[in-house]
């Protein structure tokens, strides 16, 4: 039997989705098409950043691993790309976002070879400068943008699979899939999880 381990942020979770999110849906899918072949947990965290990550990774996955094989999917970087007016900083610097995702990877590939990060969401700015949970807190694309080019570069040099989003939804009239400006509506993570499931069957591994 393989295990998907899934970190990331609220996204992750599932928040503003009354089926659960994109990985409760891929969840559902697999354990559909082959029943009792695999266990999907889904790891995610609100508020997480990949330093909160990087903290609580090793110990998480240490705590499930039984069997052989593991595939790991990281989404992160959003909040880490979020501007903080307090700190005049971003949330996660770019420079430790990058350390952080070697780290995470350097463990990641003691236990399996399958990893994947997903690229980041869009953002629709006219409700997240600032976000209305929190005037302190500023999420802009030209940052995500940087962010998740972060993420393609250190995947590329690393050898990891990426799974491109952030194009993706711009070019599916990205504002349509949002709920709140920043997290994603039930048609945003049917979304995902569409391009997930067809990455994850391309690349064979359900």
């Amino acid at each position: 039997m393989s295990k998907f381990f899934v970190f990331g942020d609220s996204i992750t979770y599932g928040a503003w989705d009354k089926a659960g999110g994109w990985v409760q849906r891929l969840r559902t899918f697999i354990e559909e098409k082959y029943p009792e072949e695999h266990l999907i947990y889904n790891l995610g965290i609100s508020g997480d950043t990949s330093d909160l990550l990087l903290e609580r990774f090793e110990a998480e996955t240490k705590k499930r691993i039984e069997g052989k094989t593991f595939i790991f999917i990281f989404q992160l970087g959003l909040n880490d790309s979020a501007f903080l007016s307090t700190k005049k900083d971003f949330w996660v610097s770019q420079e430790k976002f990058r350390y952080n995702l070697r780290g995470i990877i350097k463990i990641s590939k003691s236990i399996s070879k399958k990893i994947f990060f997903l690229g980041i969401t869009p953002v629709d700015e006219a409700k997240t400068q600032p976000v209305v949970w929190d005037e302190r807190v500023t999420y802009k694309n030209e940052n995500i943008k940087k962010y998740d080019e972060i993420i393609k570069e250190v995947c590329n040099v690393e050898n990891i699979h990426f799974i491109e989003i952030f194009d993706k939804f711009f070019k599916s009239g990205y504002k349509k899939l949002l709920q709140d400006g920043l997290h994603p509506n039930s048609e945003g993570h049917e979304k995902i999880f569409e391009i997930v499931k067809d990455f994850l069957i391309e690349d064979k591994i359900i």
